[in-house]
């Protein structure tokens, strides 16, 4: 019966392991603050994976994957002003 009690306070991620309720706040702090990080601008919007399997021919080097994600944010950047300066809150394809 202790051992019923004691699965029923964890949590079991789908990795299998079980948590107890201090070390689940404390994961679920980690998950937040990376969640935090990724929105304040910390990580990459688009996708190294994708961004690999786009090419044909040639080899992604690790320096070309910031100055692809600094670009879209430069073009989504502008096609949000562009949206704006026509008085609407909605990007279309005609703002890049």
């Amino acid at each position: 019966m202790g051992v019923s009690v004691y699965v029923e306070a964890c949590t079991v991620h789908n990795w299998g392991h079980a948590l107890t309720h201090g070390q689940r706040n404390r994961e679920e702090t980690r998950m937040a603050s990376r969640r935090k990080k990724a929105a304040s601008g910390g990580a990459l919007i688009i996708s190294k994976a994708r961004t690999k399997a786009a090419t044909k021919k040639c080899n992604v080097g690790a320096e070309f994957y910031g100055a692809l994600d600094k670009q879209v944010r430069a073009s989504i950047a502008a096609a949000e002003a562009r949206a704006i300066g026509n008085k609407r809150k909605t990007l279309k394809a005609v703002d890049l």
